[in-house]
């Protein structure tokens, strides 16, 4: 292990407690702590923390998790841009939210970052960075799309001007479902298997994403969870959850490497809702908020 890789863990530990203590702070609750091991007689080996804070006032669902773990042979879901590092030893670490706030009004959000590192015996590692944070309203407002975005490009903004415009792209691409032609939300920035900018710098700039989700969110989540709601909105959030269920379950590569690499369940899935419903052949009533988030919101657009 690196240098580089033992400062980048010892700062995702860091960066899991402040997201998680400014989480609490908004609710008024407190987060479950749940420190794991897998040892030499499992797939994988390393350790983590899983951190959830469930029924709380304003978050019905919030889980983040830390892991750092090693395993023999790298998944398929990882080697898909390196094929050259199949079956090869991997060692690899992270955090990982996903934030369901109770009001249906507060935007569900998800942010993630990563470092990979692999290589056959007697060849020198080949490590990579992934990440990003992507907004998934149920009822949309402007001025949350473009704050957000605009947190996301002042993020990326000393690393290059390109990366801003090409992470959006991606990560519009790539929250998408393709079985229903819609996009799961109004996106944000992605990016996978990143090393161009050399290790360091590519590391600073995944740091620099994940130090921007307080900023980026938190503002959109202080306007929102305090507004009324009824059943009506009750009802269509469960509805739009089940297309969030859908994309992590059918889409997410960091949901298939997880189970595929022998990663822990129960961390893998925090992201899901608590709840969800499926309804058969929904329609949204013409010109109505639930209307305009699939007409107007969840087509790709530039927001800042």
């Amino acid at each position: 292990m690196t240098v580089s890789a033992t400062a980048f863990s010892a700062w995702l530990r860091g960066l899991q407690d402040a997201i998680c203590s400014a989480a609490a702070a908004v609710d008024g609750g407190s987060f479950l702590s749940d420190h794991w091991t897998k040892g030499p007689d499992e797939v994988l080996q390393g350790e983590g923390l899983t951190r959830i804070l469930e029924n709380g006032a304003v978050f019905e669902r919030a889980g983040c998790g830390f892991s750092h773990v090693r395993g023999p042979k790298l998944p398929p879901s990882a080697t898909q841009h390196r094929p050259q590092l199949a079956g090869a030893p991997f060692e690899a670490m992270g955090v990982s939210l996903v934030f369901h706030p109770r009001n249906p009004y507060a935007p569900t959000v998800h942010m993630n970052v990563r470092m990979i590192a692999a290589g056959h015996p007697g060849e020198p590692p080949v490590c990579w960075f992934g990440g990003g944070m992507d907004l998934t309203p149920i009822y949309g407002f402007e001025e949350d799309a473009r704050h957000f975005h605009q947190a996301c490009r002042d993020a990326l903004a000393p690393y290059g001007d390109d990366k801003y415009p090409r992470f959006k792209q991606w990560c519009d691409e790539y929250f998408f479902l393709r079985h229903r032609q819609e996009a799961r939300g109004i996106g944000g920035v992605f990016f996978d298997d990143f090393s161009e900018l050399g290790m360091e710098r590519s590391q600073a700039m995944a740091q620099a994403v994940g130090a921007a989700f307080l900023g980026a969110y938190l503002p959109i989540l202080e306007r929102r969870k305090d507004m009324p709601w009824g059943e009506r909105e009750r009802a269509f959030q469960l509805y739009r959850r089940g297309r969030y269920v859908e994309f992590n379950l059918v889409w997410d590569r960091g949901t298939h490497f997880g189970l595929q690499s022998g990663g822990r369940t129960e961390s893998i899935l925090l992201s899901m809702p608590p709840q969800a419903a499926w309804s058969y052949r929904h329609q949204s009533e013409p010109g109505s908020a639930e209307a305009r988030l699939t007409e107007y919101f969840l087509v790709p657009r530039t927001w800042s």
